[in-house]
């Protein structure tokens, strides 16, 4: 399957080359509403936020 052959993620629809990889920018801001609603989620063990906290202000990189 080549590039342009392949469709729209969200609604199956081909691609429109301004939206890539979407059809539309509809199609483009479901998705990004998908990702703010936690829609999506990455492999692997939840972390808690609380280990985050501070981690930027201690971190020996920044020295």
């Amino acid at each position: 399957m080549t590039l342009s052959e392949r469709k729209c993620p969200i609604c199956r629809k081909p691609r429109a080359a301004e939206f890539t990889p979407f059809c539309s920018k509809q199609c483009r801001d479901r998705d990004l509403l998908k990702w703010l609603d936690d829609g999506y989620a990455l492999p692997g063990q939840p972390h808690d936020p609380e280990d985050f906290v501070g981690q930027e202000k201690n971190n020996p990189q920044d020295d």
